[in-house]
């Protein structure tokens, strides 16, 4: 059994790949998902603030096992603020395959899915993209969008501004322009497609911002005490969510606007599976909004297909009978 780094991990997935390999799964459902475990804890004595532990597993018929530890840490500064493992095992025999940086498993198959929603939701031109947030997940998401649609620019707003700069010059090698943007608001009047993937415990865009025909895609707020839309925002939007019925407990962005009867659950229009099952209505007309709170089934997908090119690159057959998800 290997441990396989962060790097490999990013030379060994391409998104349109991973996006292909998800649309895939969710359609098929052959992949079994049991609730996650969250864990919140105060990591220290002198601070009120808590940390929060995520163990997600997955498994298939005939295929593999996966386990992610993930620790998500929102004080880090220095350090990364997801961090964790990922352990693949063989299904059937119960032998583990490889240990895997889960980080990054984590932000290429988040990023992914957003651009699979986007696929189904986005407006078919969208040319414009406003990235909010300069974490980890900021460029990834850019990246992942710019396969389904044709993103010609790219504004990036961020509470820092050389942050902003660093995630605009870590994508220079996109065929598209890319700049800091320093106003919110600016940025939603110009964008196609708005990204937002940030820690904030108040909502950051408004929906007085949006323009007639638009797409969100909320990734960050992953407690039901952080958002990052407002209520008016939420209201107005055709409601898109990946997996029911995590989604309307686990984030703030719904979790608060449900509890104060803005919205209901029959607000959600449809998830990844029902889209990519083409049982969803899945409109590009007025403003899409589409809101993640993570899958292990996307883990697992990810997982499978770094396995399989680590196996390919060395000369070697798969170590299951099913590796394309």
């Amino acid at each position: 059994m290997k441990f396989i780094t962060a790097e490999t991990i990013r030379s060994a997935i391409e998104y349109p790949h991973l996006i292909a390999a998800l649309r895939d799964a969710f359609r098929n459902q052959t992949i079994e998902v049991p609730q996650r475990h969250h864990h919140h804890f105060r990591y220290s004595n002198a601070h009120h603030n808590e940390n929060t532990l995520l163990l997600m597993p997955a498994w298939q018929a005939d295929g593999f096992l996966g386990v992610k530890t993930v620790v998500v840490a929102p004080d880090n500064r220095e350090q990364p603020s997801i961090q964790g493992q990922y352990a693949l095992f063989d299904a059937a025999t119960g032998t583990p395959r490889a240990i895997m940086d889960a980080a990054s498993i984590t932000a290429m198959r988040t990023a992914a899915a957003s651009a699979l929603a986007a696929d189904y939701l986005a407006p078919t031109d969208a040319s414009v993209l406003l990235m909010v947030g300069t974490g980890t997940l900021a460029p990834e998401l850019i990246r992942a969008h710019a396969c389904v649609r044709p993103i010609k620019e790219v504004l990036l707003w961020g509470r820092s501004a050389a942050k902003a700069q660093r995630v605009v010059d870590s994508i220079s090698d996109l065929p598209c322009s890319a700049k800091v943007c320093e106003d919110i608001q600016q940025g939603m009047a110009q964008a196609d497609i708005v990204s937002c993937a940030t820690l904030s415990k108040t909502p950051i865009i408004r929906g007085e911002w949006l323009r007639p025909t638009q797409h969100i895609d909320l990734v960050g707020a992953y407690r039901p005490d952080m958002r990052e839309a407002d209520d008016a925002l939420i209201r107005q939007v055709a409601l898109y969510v990946d997996v029911m019925p995590h989604a309307l407990s686990e984030t703030g962005d719904l979790y608060i606007p449900l509890n104060n009867g803005v919205i209901t659950e029959s607000s959600v229009l449809g998830h990844l599976p029902s889209l990519c099952q083409s049982t969803a209505p899945a409109s590009r007309e007025g403003v899409t909004c589409f809101k993640s709170v993570g899958h292990a089934l996307e883990d697992l997908v990810a997982a499978t297909l770094v396995h399989a090119m680590e196996r390919a690159s060395e000369g070697r057959q798969p170590t299951s009978s099913r590796t394309n998800l």
